[in-house]
């Protein structure tokens, strides 16, 4: 069935006229807002079923906290979900961001924490999850810093991202879980925009 040519010809006028709408300052500034606000709710609640993931795997690991080793040292297991450990009792642990951007944590990732008589947490990993890397691209958004990989976005510790001085728009190697979602990602290197690779070797 052909176009009708007065028809087409209105299409067009329309498309012209929806182009040269233009919205008032407030009404921008009320569409962020909502934007934000919208995008607070989706992290809310993606975090939310990832805590119930994680809190089901460390509890998985078994109810034997508190177990004394060497010295009074307190030895327990859990599981890291991006930013701290998450005990099999169901607390929250929190794991070093330098610490966690060296050894290139991922969430689901093992760990054993010893708590020394001194109070000092001492993480050692001790089962990695199955790792895939990805090519993402590095933003920025309200002060925090996420790669996006073909419209998805996980987030970065700063301190994996201010270790290799990365600005918005550089490209990121990062690693993320290979057989399970996760709203977390850990940074493997950076492809700056220049195009040279800065690796971290160790």
């Amino acid at each position: 069935m052909k176009n009708d040519p007065g028809t087409a010809n209105f299409a067009e006028e329309e498309g012209v006229k929806a182009e040269g709408v233009s919205l008032s300052s407030e009404s921008v500034e009320v569409i962020r807002g909502l934007l934000d606000q919208a995008d607070h709710y989706l992290r809310s609640v993606r975090h939310l079923i990832f805590e119930q993931v994680y809190q089901g795997k460390a509890q998985a690991l078994g109810q034997d906290l508190g177990e004394q080793g060497s010295d009074g040292q307190r030895i327990l297991e859990g599981v890291f979900d991006g930013e701290q450990m998450v005990g099999s009792d169901r607390r929250h642990y929190p794991v070093p961001p330098n610490y966690a951007s060296k050894s290139k944590l991922v969430a689901g990732d093992i760990l054993k924490l010893t708590i020394a008589h001194d109070g000092t947490f001492i993480y050692k990993q001790i089962g990695p999850i199955e790792r895939q890397k990805l090519l993402a691209v590095l933003e920025e958004s309200n002060g925090r810093y996420l790669a996006a990989v073909d419209g998805k976005r996980y987030q970065l510790l700063t301190a994996s991202v201010t270790y290799y001085h990365a600005r918005p728009g550089d490209q990121l190697t990062i690693v993320v879980p290979r057989d399970t979602e996760s709203e977390w990602a850990a940074v493997e290197n950076l492809l700056s925009q220049g195009g040279d690779v800065t690796m971290n070797t160790t």
